[in-house]
């Protein structure tokens, strides 16, 4: 992936690149989510950074995030809110 993508839980799309073109800050990758992140490890060595707090805030499932979390993990778990996905090149 030369260039991140965030996923809306509406199931839009937008790519991006971090502002400095070289790795996400914290405070990017909160802004994105909407909150504490957690950074799920995907299987082609991308990284889907999540809402850490997005159940508990009752955010809407993201149908597009859960196929690809569940294309990686099974069936296991559902994805809530505004994702990004990256690849690793551009997290610190």
């Amino acid at each position: 992936m030369k260039s991140a993508i965030i996923i809306k839980e509406c199931g839009t799309t937008t790519k991006l690149v971090p502002n400095d073109a070289k790795a996400f800050t914290l405070e990017e990758m909160q802004g994105i989510v909407g909150g504490y992140i957690e950074m799920i490890h995907l299987n082609n060595g991308d990284i889907m950074v999540i809402n850490e707090e997005g159940k508990l805030l009752a955010l809407r499932i993201n149908d597009d995030a859960t196929d690809i979390f569940q294309d990686n993990f099974g069936e296991t778990d559902v994805i809530v809110g505004d994702v990004l996905i990256t690849n690793s090149k551009f997290i610190n």
